[in-house]
């Protein structure tokens, strides 16, 4: 059945106007080529859909439940036009984001965004690292907001900062007492860390092995809040990201200090990724930028331009 998009709207407005001459003048086309497309119209249907007549037009019962089928598609595709319409800085973005990272980034992000974007909205999924970077594989995410580097030849991103790691100590440690701490103050340490599937796992372990600090691989830490937990308790001393340090640590009565480093030599890079496939948008613009202005007021954060 040949049926084109162009006699579908010809016969909701034959349906409207009620005769071929006001359809036809409604739509800015002759009375004839009107006809013309209702006449190939119900020649592809193999149907009567209007019985014609001096006074007007009536449709058949057939051309009754044509008419409504067509009204169904002309509106959803009327639908689609809306939305392609709306622009890139409309619609939803699905956004993975580290468990670590999400909670104490993206709140004032989301609320910037919403006030200078409306339109555009981020569904936020949090999750271990390796689930985030397989769920932009395989489409669960459009976008993350990741540790770097990533090892994925299929990803584009760009380098938002780099954010310091503080060393925590419980309040009787000897080290609560120092205004800074560097590398070397992890020598002959208990060093507690996250769990192999972080990214901070891998940095601790490497600092461990080049300072001679021993890491308690029997109580890795399924949260930040439980590594702090355990510091607490006076199980090891730890590094924590300094996005949650200013939030759960510095902010509340603890019984962990949180010891910033004398020259930034240790930190994690964050950045934003999308598949290649899909490019870089608007949306992906006003994302990076809104980041950035957010993280510029930490003082501790370093913007990267990269």
């Amino acid at each position: 059945m040949d049926v084109s998009f162009r006699q579908l709207r010809y016969l909701i407005d034959l349906s409207n106007a009620g005769s071929f001459r006001k359809a036809a003048l409604r739509r800015g086309v002759t009375q004839p080529s009107l006809s013309a497309q209702i006449n190939a119209l119900e020649n592809s249907v193999g149907a009567q859909l209007v019985e014609r007549s001096a006074s007007g037009v009536v449709f058949t019962p057939v051309g009754r439940k044509f008419l409504e089928a067509a009204i169904g598609i002309v509106d959803r595709v009327d639908a689609l036009s809306s939305i392609a319409q709306q622009g890139p800085l409309s619609g939803v973005l699905k956004l993975g984001v580290k468990a670590t990272l999400g909670p104490y980034i993206l709140p004032p992000v989301v609320k910037k965004l919403h006030a200078e974007f409306p339109d555009l909205r981020l569904f936020i999924t949090e999750g271990a690292p390796l689930d985030v970077e397989n769920g932009l594989s395989t489409g669960v995410h459009d976008l993350i907001l990741a540790q770097f580097p990533i090892k994925n030849f299929d990803f584009a991103w760009t380098r938002l900062f780099r954010e310091p790691l503080f060393l925590a100590v419980a309040a009787d440690d000897p080290l609560a007492s120092q205004s800074h701490f560097s590398p070397k103050d992890l020598k002959g340490r208990d060093v507690l860390t996250l769990s192999p599937r972080y990214h901070l796992h891998d940095q601790v372990v490497q600092l461990c092995e080049q300072h001679g600090a021993n890491l308690l691989r029997d109580y890795e830490g399924t949260s930040l809040d439980a590594l702090r937990q355990m510091v607490g308790m006076g199980l090891g001393v730890t590094l924590l990201p300094a996005l949650y340090v200013e939030s759960e640590v510095q902010r509340s009565q603890s019984d962990v200090v949180a010891l910033p480093q004398k020259k930034m030599s240790v930190y994690r890079s964050i950045g934003l990724a999308w598949r290649k496939s899909a490019q870089k948008s608007e949306a992906h613009d006003a994302i990076i930028q809104t980041m950035r202005k957010v993280v510029k007021k930490r003082a501790s954060i370093i913007l990267e331009e990269r």
